[in-house]
């Protein structure tokens, strides 16, 4: 009687390679489907963040006489009276991580004071002298329209001197399409500073940038109360998101308005007898 095969069931090492292979395989292949799936709820996230933070700006209007948050600029900003008392950089100042200039900021009670809701998260961007640091992000990843808004001396006159052509709103009441005035969007993080956002409408030129980090389009939330995401056209809007990336004031060519239209045309509405020089 002869001997029988090994019946051990080991595998061979020619079958346990296959078996890596295959795996191999079947993970390329799943890979970018899952990072899709997870930009997909990232952006979800990030609309829903807007969403919110729009409501809690209804709210301090409710509780204000119809008054707007304070949306300030620059230094300006490092108040609690604003809507938020930071300005962001690339270096270790400790706006980046303070979380009390949102939290006790004008608009924080009515975020019930939640973090989580002011930062995108797809925004995990710093600089090297950051991450050096062991930081894990910033922490805002969004800006309010600058024409909404008491932006102190800037429009003290009852215009914003950045816009005098333009209605500056102060109160809810004013703005006569709330459906169609953007209050708060995610920033693009080279630009992002202080959170006014900020862009002249007679002027061919990005001075605050959009973000882009939800496969080339950005988060905004409306005055009333809705959210939409909205995706760029134009190469030069969808800079990398990362330090220094946006050198900005960024001239925009005639042919190359369509981002930068949309954005200003849900701006605010123009002056009885200054009519826009460029329409959307």
């Amino acid at each position: 009687m002869g001997r029988r095969p090994d019946a051990s069931g080991a595998f061979t090492l020619v079958e346990l390679l296959v078996v890596i292979g295959l795996i191999g395989i079947l993970a390329a292949l799943l890979m970018p489907a899952l990072g899709k799936a997870k930009s997909r709820a990232q952006g979800i996230a990030c609309l829903s963040n807007t969403r919110q933070l729009g409501y809690a700006w209804i709210l301090y209007a409710n509780d204000h006489e119809d008054r707007l948050a304070y949306n300030l600029e620059g230094k300006a900003s490092r108040t609690n009276r604003n809507w938020v008392a930071n300005v962001l950089t690339w270096g270790l100042d400790s706006d980046n991580t303070n979380t009390a200039t949102i939290t006790e900021a004008s608009l924080g009670p009515y975020a019930n004071r939640s973090l989580s809701i002011y930062r995108c998260p797809s925004d995990s961007v710093l600089s090297a002298e950051q991450r050096k640091e062991g930081w894990s992000g910033r922490v805002r990843s969004y800006s309010m329209n600058a024409m909404v808004g008491d932006a102190g001396a800037l429009t003290s006159a009852g215009t914003n001197l950045n816009n005098p052509g333009y209605v500056q709103f102060f109160k809810m009441t004013t703005i006569p399409e709330p459906s169609h005035i953007f209050v708060f969007l995610d920033e693009h993080p080279d630009s992002i500073d202080d959170g006014y956002f900020l862009n002249q409408a007679t002027k061919h030129e990005w001075h605050d940038l959009p973000a882009s980090y939800h496969d080339g389009a950005a988060a905004f939330s409306f005055a009333d109360g809705h959210a939409l995401m909205r995706r760029w056209v134009v190469a030069s809007t969808k800079a990398p998101a990362k330090p220094n990336a946006a050198p900005l004031p960024l001239y925009v060519s005639k042919t190359q308005l369509a981002d930068f239209n949309w954005v200003t045309d849900r701006m605010s509405v123009y002056r009885a007898g200054n009519p826009p020089i460029y329409m959307p």
